[in-house]
């Protein structure tokens, strides 16, 4: 009796999944992927934590069905709803980040996370910004199509929220800061925002950057491999760390320090020793010494275990999302929701590149998951969501093709007869 319940629930589920075939095709790809990967990654962090590896992957598994079921529940709604909750999301994102910078959990050096009561779990506001921000900017970019070239009623209603975001995250998290500004500029200039308005805040923006890459290279001492004393104002918060990652990023190569370079040392270690072909499913030996195995450079591991060609099979799925994405885009017949799926899609695929770029040494390290693949937590389910609303706005173009497609077979079977 049990079993054919679950078989008619089964049937009915995979009867209302709609929406783009390829993107779910990737989806599930990309977390059966997190399974060995996480499993494989694990042993060290289980050993510290005096747990078991199996531990760590029904957790994972736990959070990849929790993931499913809201990528399920946020496709069946309407992409429209979106839009009137956006607002909303962005107006609640702003006292959350600052309390967060206020009263955040420090971890890692940084103040990112809140703890949610009852549940005793942390997660990392950004997140939630990060999609409030990209459903208000798409909001802001649909209805503002007729003013768009105009500095005031244009340009200055979207660049706004943009720098509130980005200021309020920049303090505790400065790449995920950065990373939202790309994304939001590349929105902007496929939105049609003016390019000289977008150019001139760009350098704007690239002002503190310069500078601080000019402070860090100036006070880096060759012959001693060390930071010269800094001024007070540039001792505080995170700054030092910046400081610390700039020059580690600019001279690690040239000179043997190795507590500043230890990751991105067990990254290259991992990296060369997997080859064209890898050492197979589970024979990584970095993971037992490389930090954060299972999220941040959880992508050495897979170049270890899978080779190059792996790891230039995972730069494929994630560019065909994007792919799926922008076809998507240029397919959707309202603004909001051709919007929408590109800034998320944009965000997740920026956010992959920039983690892999940390693993292979071509960014200074950011901190940045591997978006699907990387451990569960708060940001996995945050990834779910995004992913969730593109194949809503995918679902709703699927339905009116379906429309279109009914009633130019009725006007053939009229003028047939």
């Amino acid at each position: 009796m049990i079993a054919p319940a679950f078989n008619n629930m089964g049937d009915s589920l995979v009867k209302k999944t709609r929406g783009d075939k390829v993107i779910w095709a990737i989806v599930i790809i990309l977390t059966l992927a997190s399974l060995l990967l996480v499993y494989s990654s694990t042993g060290s962090l289980a050993y510290r934590m005096s747990k078991s590896n199996e531990s760590y992957l029904f957790k994972q598994f736990a959070f990849i069905l929790l993931g499913l079921l809201v990528i399920y529940f946020a496709h069946r709604i309407n992409y429209t709803l979106y839009s009137r909750v956006a607002l909303v999301l962005f107006l609640i994102s702003i006292p959350l980040l600052l309390y967060t910078l206020l009263f955040g959990v420090q971890l890692n050096a940084g103040s990112r996370w809140i703890k949610l009561p009852v549940i005793n779990m942390t997660f990392q506001t950004s997140d939630l910004a990060k999609l409030a921000l990209f459903m208000y900017m798409s909001r802001m970019l649909s209805r503002k199509q007729n003013v768009i070239k105009d500095f005031k009623k244009g340009f200055l209603p979207i660049v706004i929220p943009v720098g509130i975001i980005c200021l309020l995250i920049a303090p505790a998290n400065l790449s995920t800061a950065l990373l939202i500004g790309g994304t939001s500029f590349l929105l902007m200039f496929i939105g049609r925002v003016n390019t000289k308005h977008i150019l001139a805040t760009i350098g704007i923006a690239m002002i503190p950057i310069v500078l601080l890459i000019t402070i860090a290279v100036s006070t880096y001492d060759k012959q001693t491999h060390e930071t010269k004393k800094l001024p007070a104002f540039l001792a505080s918060g995170r700054i030092p760390t910046w400081i610390s990652r700039i020059q580690t990023f600019v001279y690690g190569s040239k000179e043997d320090d190795g507590e500043k370079n230890y990751q991105i040392n067990q990254a290259k270690i991992a990296i060369a020793n997997g080859g064209w072909l890898g050492k197979g499913p589970g024979n990584s030996q970095q993971r037992n010494f490389l930090p954060h195995s299972y999220s941040d450079f959880i992508y050495a591991i897979i170049i270890e275990e899978y080779g190059l060609i792996g790891g230039a099979i995972i730069i494929g799925i994630y560019l065909l999302f994007l792919f799926r994405c922008i076809r998507l885009y240029r397919k959707c017949p309202f603004a909001f929701g051709a919007f929408l799926a590109l800034a998320l899609s944009f965000t997740l695929v920026i956010q992959a590149i920039a983690n892999m770029g940390v693993n292979v040494n071509l960014f200074p390290n950011t901190g940045v998951t591997l978006p699907l693949v990387s451990m569960g937590g708060s940001s996995f389910l945050f990834t779910c969501l995004s992913i969730g609303i593109i194949l809503s706005v995918a679902r709703n173009v699927e339905q009116q093709e379906g429309q279109q497609s009914l009633v130019v077979a009725e006007e053939a079977e009229k003028t047939a007869s």
